[in-house]
C-alpha cells in the first residue's frame, strides 16, 4: 500500500516550515506533507541545546519576510527561535502536515511515472512507500547524527567529560570547573561567555588560528522605536531593508577592500580588549570574508576575557592528556570538561540515498539551477541558505520561486520538470562560494558545484537573487517540462492511504 503525496517535503526546521507557509498561501492547490524525522519541529534550534544557542544573523532577516520578530533583540536565544516557528506552524495550520519520527531511507524517480517513489521508516520502525510527485529538501546541510570530529591522540585518556555541543548532555553541571572549548567559530564563541557566566570555574578557548569576530548592539533601539510608531509590519519591512543593506555592504565592501575592513574589524576589537588580552588571538591570516564572520552581542565575548574569567589560547593540539590538553607549544591546559567545538560534517539532503530509475545520484558532480534545482534530477528542490546573510532570505525568495513553478506548471498541464544541465559549465568550487572553512573544504565530495554563468551560478546575493528569482522565466530553454504519459498513470496508479 502506498500513501500519495503532492508535494513532499523533508524537514521541519527553518526551510521546511518556511516552505510549507509560502505552499498555504500561493500555491493552496498544492496538497503537501512534512517528513521530521525527529521527535519535534526546528531543525537546528531543537538539536543544539548548549548554553547560550543563539543567532548569529539579526532577527530582523532571520524572520520570515511574511511574519515581523517581535522583539527588539538583534540576535535571538535558540529557544525563542524556535516558539517563533511554533507560532508559523500554528498561524498555517501545519502541526496536522508534519510527520514526526519519520526518517526517508531511500528516494527512486521513477521516469515513466513522472513521480518519486519514497521508502520512509516511521515512528514503530516499520517500512511505507510514499509516491510523491515533487519533493523539497530542506534538511540543511549538515549530519544531524554526528558533528566533525577529529582524530584527537590520547582522547581516550582523558579522565574528564569530552562533550560535542552537537549533543550537549542535559543539565551538565560545569560549576567551579576548568573548561576548554576547542574552536574559534560561532559556536566556541557563544560557548565562553555563556559558560563563564554560568559558573564554570574558567573557561579557555583554545584555537588553531584566529577567526574575525564583530561585536553588535544586543538591542536594536532604532527598530523597538519605530515599532511604537508605526505598525508592526512597516517597522519590520524598514528595519529588514536596512539590515539587508547593511549585510551587503559589508560583505560587498569586504570583496573590494579588504585591508580596510581588516582593519576596521582589528581596530573594534582592540578597543573592546583594553590592552588585556593580546590581539595576536583576535588577527586572522586571511582577510575578511575568505571565511564566515562572527559576531557576539554587546563585546560579550571580549568583556569576559578582560574579567579574567575565560582566556584564549592560540595554538595546536600534541594529544590530549588524563588531565588536559598538550600543546605543541610545551604548555599544558587543565581540563575537568572539554568542549569539542570543531564544527559540522557536511551532508546533503539528510543523508538521503537518491536514485533516478535506480541510478546513483552524485550531488557532487551536479549544479544548482537558479540556486534552487538540482541539475538533471527532475521534480525536485532543494534549499541551501546564505554563506554571508541570514539563511531566512533564501528560503524566502526560493519558496516563491518554487510556487511559482508549480504553478506554471499546473496552469500548462505539466507533470515534470527537469533542469537540464550543461557540463560545460560546471566548475571545481562548490556552491558554497569562496570560503575557506575547514567544513566548506570537507564538503567537496557531496556539496553541488558552482556555474560559470547564470542560471547555474550561486551568488549568495539576496538583492540580486530576489530579483533574478522573480522575474525568471519558465521557458528558457534550460527547464524542459513534460507531461505524464496516460496509458502508464492509468497503469501505476496506487491507491490512497492516509
Amino acid at each position: 500500500m502506498e500513501k500519495i503525496v503532492d508535494v513532499l517535503i523533508v524537514g521541519a526546521g527553518i526551510s521546511g516550515i518556511g516552505i510549507a507557509a509560502h505552499l498555504s498561501k500561493n500555491s493552496p492547490q498544492r496538497q503537501f506533507e512534512i517528513i521530521e524525522r525527529r521527535e519535534s519541529i526546528g531543525g537546528t534550534w531543537d538539536l543544539f541545546r548548549y548554553p547560550g544557542i543563539r543567532s548569529d544573523s539579526d532577527m530582523s532577516t532571520f524572520g520570515f519576510n511574511f511574519k515581523p520578530w517581535r522583539s527588539a533583540n538583534v540576535l535571538a536565544a535558540g529557544p525563542a527561535i524556535k516558539g517563533y516557528l511554533n507560532e508559523v506552524v500554528d498561524e498555517f495550520n501545519l502541526k496536522e502536515k508534519i510527520h514526526f519520527n519519520h526518517r526517508v531511507l531511500s528516494a527512486n524517480y521513477d521516469t515513466a511515472k513522472k513521480k518519486w517513489i519514497v521508502e520512509i521508516e516511521d515512528a514503530s520502525q516499520k517500512k511505507q512507500t510514499w509516491v510523491a510527485n515533487f519533493v523539497v529538501g530542506c534538511t540543511g546541510y549538515y549530519n544531524y547524527d554526528q558533528g566533525y570530529q577529529p582524530d584527537y591522540p590520547g582522547k581516550n585518556d582523558f579522565k574528564g567529560q569530552f562533550i560535542n555541543p552537537q549533543f550537549w548532555p542535559e543539565k551538565l553541571d560545569y560549576s567551579g570547573k576548568k573548561v576548554v572549548i576547542i574552536g574559534s567559530g560561532a559556536t566556541a564563541i557563544t560557548l565562553v561567555p555563556a559558560m563563564a557566566k554560568g559558573g564554570a570555574g574558567h573557561v579557555t578557548m583554545l584555537q588553531r588560528s584566529p577567526t574575525y569576530i564583530a561585536s553588535i548592539p544586543s538591542i536594536d533601539f532604532v527598530y523597538d522605536k519605530m515599532r511604537k510608531l508605526l505598525p508592526e509590519d512597516v517597522a519590520y519591512k524598514l528595519t529588514r531593508a536596512r539590515n539587508i543593506g547593511v549585510q551587503r555592504g559589508i560583505y560587498a565592501l569586504s570583496q573590494k577592500q579588504p585591508q580596510l575592513v581588516r582593519k576596521l574589524l582589528l581596530k573594534s576589537i582592540e578597543m573592546q580588549l583594553k590592552g588585556k588580552v593580546d590581539m595576536k588571538h583576535f588577527t586572522p591570516s586571511y582577510n575578511p570574508w575568505d571565511q564566515r564572520l562572527c559576531v557576539v552581542p554587546d563585546g560579550d565575548l571580549f568583556k569576559i576575557l578582560r574579567s579574567g574569567k575565560a582566556s584564549v589560547e592560540t595554538d595546536q593540539i600534541e594529544k590530549i592528556t588524563e588531565t588536559g590538553i598538550q600543546l605543541k607549544s610545551g604548555k599544558h591546559l587543565e581540563a575537568d570538561i572539554i568542549v569539542s567545538a570543531t564544527g559540522l560534517e557536511i551532508q546533503i539532503l539528510g543523508g538521503i540515498k537518491g536514485t533516478i530509475d535506480g541510478q546513483h545520484l552524485d550531488t557532487s558532480k551536479t549544479m544548482l539551477y537558479q540556486g534552487v534545482m538540482v541539475s538533471d534530477v527532475p521534480n525536485m528542490a532543494m534549499i541551501i541558505g546564505y554563506i554571508n546573510a541570514s539563511w531566512t532570505l533564501k528560503v524566502d525568495v526560493a519558496a516563491d520561486y518554487i510556487c511559482r513553478l508549480l504553478n506554471y506548471m499546473d496552469k500548462n498541464g505539466y507533470d515534470e520538470v527537469i533542469p537540464e544541465g550543461d557540463q560545460t559549465e560546471l566548475m571545481d568550487d562548490t556552491v558554497m562560494g569562496s570560503l575557506t572553512s575547514g567544513y566548506i573544504a570537507r564538503a567537496a565530495n557531496v556539496m553541488p558545484k558552482q556555474g560559470k554563468h547564470a542560471p547555474w551560478k550561486v551568488t549568495n546575493n539576496y538583492l540580486a537573487d530576489r530579483k533574478a528569482l522573480k522575474n525568471a522565466r519558465f521557458d528558457d530553454g534550460v527547464l524542459k517540462f513534460h507531461k505524464v504519459d496516460a496509458s502508464v498513470e492509468r497503469k501505476s496508479k496506487p491507491k490512497l492511504v492516509s
